[in-house]
């Protein structure tokens, strides 16, 4: 089959991706064998694909070298066969979820991270949503705990989280600002967000309160972000990005956690986790129309390197979706190398 492949780490994916011809993966009991038909991109596939900060290999993609072929990790396909422990899938399903080396002609995906596609999207859209629909899912109902009524603040609100996250507010009943650049300012006006700061010519501390702060883009500092916050608001973190290749960030989240205890405001940084039952939660909010995926420009899998690099530029409005050439019609037989 037609793959990304990666040999090593490293932060640019220009002369570290490459097309290769690789074996189909064979399937495990647990597992099901997927033909994809696309992918998408988000800030933890360059995370993945540079190894950095250095605490991302240690949570299982390798040491020195990758672990898995290539850094794609959601995606939308269909069914080509099943394990032999598996029930609920049988191919020619279409399905969508998350899993290690999706930007593949085919992968095997571990049944709890797999739902049905939501019938109303094509795989390009359905892509778009595991990874960044469930992280935006968890932060607002698990973390933030929005309610009805609510005011809350998502910053960095035109990105691929912060997309879904405008959508799943106002879902949820709340009373939605987003912050995002002049550019993307009318994106996420039509998203349904009740008012938009620009960041560029205003301050989010600016004399206003929130019950919930999401925070999902740049850096900005907790004390700032608290003054936000009401008396016993909610910031949840989501991300953090200051390209240190030990913590990259994440001395802001060890800070709020440290921190937490002591004030009255509930500062609670995010690890989401993939699984099943919030891609279904989402399919449902997906085929109500209540939450629509944003994709900024779909690439084919020959230019999987290109739509990195976009994303890194800090221009994409929404999500980057790799699309998968639909590979052969037959199942193949895993271990070979169609």
């Amino acid at each position: 089959m037609t793959a990304v492949v990666q040999d090593r780490y490293g932060p640019a994916p220009e002369g570290l991706l490459r097309i290769g011809r690789i074996a189909v993966p064979p399937i495990g009991d647990a597992e099901v064998l997927v033909r994809v038909h696309a992918a998408s991109v988000d800030r933890g596939t360059w995370h993945v694909m540079a190894g950095l900060p250095y605490p991302v290999r240690l949570a299982g993609f390798g040491l020195r070298r990758p672990k898995y072929l290539n850094p794609g990790r959601s995606l939308a396909g269909t069914v080509e066969a099943v394990g032999p422990g598996v029930t609920g899938f049988a191919p020619g399903d279409q399905v969508y979820g998350t899993c290690n080396g999706s930007f593949a002609e085919y992968v095997t995906v571990a049944v709890d991270r797999l739902a049905a596609k939501p019938a109303n999207l094509t795989h390009e859209q359905a892509a778009a949503v595991p990874i960044s629909g469930v992280t935006a899912l968890q932060g607002l109902r698990d973390r933030g705990r929005v309610r009805t009524g609510q005011k809350v603040l998502i910053v960095g609100a035109s990105g691929g989280v912060g997309t879904f996250a405008v959508q799943l507010a106002k879902a949820f009943g709340a009373e939605v600002t987003g912050v995002c650049s002049t550019s993307k300012v009318d994106l996420v006006r039509s998203l349904g967000a009740d008012h938009v700061i620009d960041h560029t010519t205003g301050d989010v501390a600016d004399g206003q309160r929130f019950d919930v702060v999401l925070d999902t883009g740049g850096h900005r500092s907790l004390r700032r972000l608290r003054r936000t916050l009401t008396r016993r608001g909610t910031l949840v973190i989501v991300g953090s990005e200051t390209g240190g290749r030990w913590l990259g960030g994440f001395d802001r989240t060890i800070r709020a956690m440290l921190l937490s205890p002591l004030v009255r405001q509930r500062l609670a940084p995010l690890a989401s986790s993939e699984n099943a039952a919030d891609l279904v939660v989402l399919t449902g909010l997906v085929e109500s129309g209540r939450v629509t995926p944003v994709i900024d420009r779909t690439y084919p899998l020959e230019e999987a390197t290109a739509a990195i690099r976009h994303l890194l530029d800090g221009r994409a409005r929404g999500k980057l979706v790799v699309s998968v050439s639909p590979g052969r019609t037959q199942t193949p037989a895993t271990g070979s190398t169609p």
